[in-house]
């Protein structure tokens, strides 16, 4: 039962591995023409696990950004972690710290799409972590796979960059995204941190992000106050 689950997991991440490697490999690509020394590149990879982030901490060292402000923006890039650690309290809270720490550095955007569908299911298996063990895995491997494929033969693509394959990674958040998109604050949110990505995009430092991502939370959060204080004056006499 436990090596199903743990492969169960890694064989329905699959899809989302296809929708990582092009970014691994542009990643490796990248970091390295932007200064960083190959144990650098590898180590952050190993150590960091978190694609968003990397690849906007490495376009923030070739644009020569402040540490603080490298700092600042893979901090604010990586809060939605924070908010993916709790929406599955309720399902490790009766695991180990040991388990939880494990499951809590190697869960990304992929994993945790996967993994929240399959702690949903309703049957009542009590090895459903290794299902998110298996899926943490593979997207792991995946990552370093590409990452030191990127260092190998990145210098030989011409221009990775220009190729526009990470649109690949943006089709899969999407497709990762919208499933879950089920109450008109999410709605706004979703909307509301699209139009502010467009229009702030050229900002320096990628400044739109963060820009973006508040801008989506505080809609969202503002639209779900005013349902519920309407709902609360419709049920008082």
């Amino acid at each position: 039962m436990v090596r199903k689950e743990f492969f169960t997991g890694m064989r329905d991440t699959f899809p989302l591995l296809l929708g990582a490697f092009p970014f691994g490999l542009i990643y490796g690509a990248l970091a390295v023409s932007a200064g960083l020394s190959t144990p650098a590149v590898l180590g952050m990879s190993a150590i960091v696990f978190a694609g968003s982030a990397q690849f906007i901490a490495v376009g923030l060292v070739a644009a020569g950004a402040p540490v603080s402000i490298i700092i600042l923006t893979t901090f604010v890039v990586n809060l939605r972690h924070m908010l993916y650690s709790a929406a599955l309290l309720p399902d490790l809270k009766n695991l180990n710290q040991r388990w939880r720490f494990v499951l809590a550095f190697f869960l990304t955007d992929e994993t945790f799409a996967v993994a929240a569908g399959r702690w949903r299911n309703s049957d009542v298996s009590p090895f459903k972590h290794y299902y998110q063990l298996g899926s943490s895995l593979a997207m792991y491997l995946n990552w370093q796979f590409w990452t030191l494929m990127g260092l190998l033969v990145g210098s030989r693509i011409p221009d990775a960059e220009a190729w526009g394959l990470d649109v690949a990674m943006v089709v899969t958040f999407i497709g990762m995204t919208i499933p879950y998109i089920r109450s008109k604050p999410m709605v706004m949110a979703v909307l509301t941190s699209a139009a502010v990505s467009l229009i702030s995009w050229q900002l320096p430092y990628k400044l739109g992000l963060i820009l973006a991502a508040v801008a989506g939370i505080a809609a969202g959060v503002s639209m779900e106050k005013m349902a519920s204080m309407k709902k609360s004056r419709e049920v008082k006499p």
